[in-house]
This record gives structure tokens, C-alpha cells and sequence, in this order.
């Protein structure tokens, strides 16, 4: 059950959001986990480094084995994370801080529930100060999954948010309604022709045009 709810104002900037966070931040390097706003949708997460906090995040969204994306406060912990080849950091320098994630080659060991089949993990710079400001707080990386349970609609506020998963989360972040209130767009750049997992909130085209590349659009759910 949900023991703090902080209120900061929305798009507040970083510096002044840092203090006001401290509390959400203990709790998320104690283990536990968050619900906080994000630019696409309101998410739920914890360190990625705990496996208590991944597997609370899992029984939190009653998921299966569908792995988890990571948002990341900067670039450079993506380059820590991850290996960013050519299309990856065309896409990074175009869409983020956006609502596009990334699927990479992982560097690092990661929890099963974070890596895909193939091996590949997905991650994502943020355009909100909230998931940054708790990333960094934590060691530059947080579980970025959606705050509902799976198969039902991810929201776009903390009230949907709380109706969902409240009952299975320590704090939450409310910084009000979300700017682009659809998931955001994922992209695998392991494989050529890259291939469009999701369209969310950025389209094909858009992705093509940077690229300088047709992209491959897969059908159905990811």
C-alpha cells in the first residue's frame, strides 16, 4: 500500500525537483518501488540491480515473462548500459530526451526480466524530470515499465495509476497528467533492416527519415 505520495509541480526543473524527490529516492535504494510520471505514461519501477525490487515491479503488474524496459537519466549511461552503434545514436541524438525507446545490445549483466529472448534490452531517455532526477538517484537506471496491470489500459494520470497497482507499490510521484499520454515508440537497432516493435508516440516515418533507412513494422502486440 501506497505509504507517500509526493506532489511536485509538472516540468519542474531538475535542481529544484532533487529535494523533493529524497524521499521516493531512500525508498527506491531500499528497494522498494515507485509509481512516478513519465512524458508518455505514468510508469512503475525500482533499481534495476535489486532483484526483489524487479520481481516486486512483476508481481505489481501481474506480468508474465515479457521483459521490462529501463529509463535512463542521461546519454552516458546508456553508453554504459548498452552498445550504441551507428542507427542508435542517430536515433538518441534525434528523439531524446523522447518518447522513443531503444532495444541494444546489453554490456552489462542484467535480471532476466530486462532482456528480451534474444538478449536485447530496451532503454530510453526520458523528456520528464521525474524519471530522471529518480534514475540518478539510484545509479543512473530505473525500471520504466507502464504503472497498470498487464493488459489493461496504462495511464495516464497518478488516480489511474493508484486504481491499478496502488495496493502493491511503497511511494508515488504525482506531476500530473501525462504530455503525450501514448507508450512511447520501440525500435530494435541490432538487426538490419531496423525493425519497429511498437508505434507510439513517434511514427515511422519520422524514424525512417532519420535513419535514412525503410524500417521493418511488426504486426500485433510486442
Amino acid at each position: 500500500m501506497v505509504r507517500l505520495v509526493v506532489r511536485v509541480e509538472p516540468w519542474a526543473e531538475e535542481e529544484k525537483l532533487a529535494g523533493m524527490l529524497d524521499p521516493v529516492v531512500e525508498v527506491l535504494r531500499g528497494g522498494g518501488i515507485a509509481i512516478y510520471p513519465t512524458d508518455t505514461v505514468y510508469g512503475v519501477g525500482g533499481r534495476i540491480d535489486l532483484e526483489e525490487a524487479v520481481e516486486r515491479v512483476a508481481q505489481a503488474k501481474q506480468r508474465g515473462a515479457s521483459p521490462f524496459p529501463i529509463l535512463l537519466s542521461s546519454l552516458g549511461d546508456a553508453e554504459r548500459l548498452a552498445h550504441l552503434g551507428r542507427r542508435a545514436r542517430l536515433l538518441a541524438r534525434e528523439f531524446w530526451p523522447g518518447p522513443l525507446t531503444l532495444k541494444l545490445e546489453p554490456r552489462v549483466s542484467l535480471h532476466s526480466r530486462l532482456v528480451d529472448g534474444e538478449g536485447r534490452v530496451a532503454v530510453r531517455v526520458p523528456d520528464h524530470p521525474v524519471p530522471r532526477v529518480l534514475a540518478r538517484g539510484i545509479g543512473g537506471y530505473i525500471v520504466g515499465t507502464s504503472a497498470n496491470r498487464s493488459g489493461a489500459p496504462s495511464p495516464t494520470t497518478l488516480d489511474e495509476a493508484l486504481a491499478q497497482i496502488g495496493d502493491r507499490v511503497d511511494v508515488a510521484v504525482d506531476g500530473g497528467p501525462s504530455r503525450y499520454r501514448v507508450a512511447s515508440t520501440i525500435v530494435d537497432v541490432t538487426v538490419t533492416p531496423p525493425r519497429v516493435v511498437r508505434v507510439g508516440a513517434i511514427g515511422v516515418e519520422e524514424i525512417e527519415e532519420v535513419l535514412g533507412e525503410e524500417v521493418v513494422v511488426e504486426s500485433g502486440k510486442p
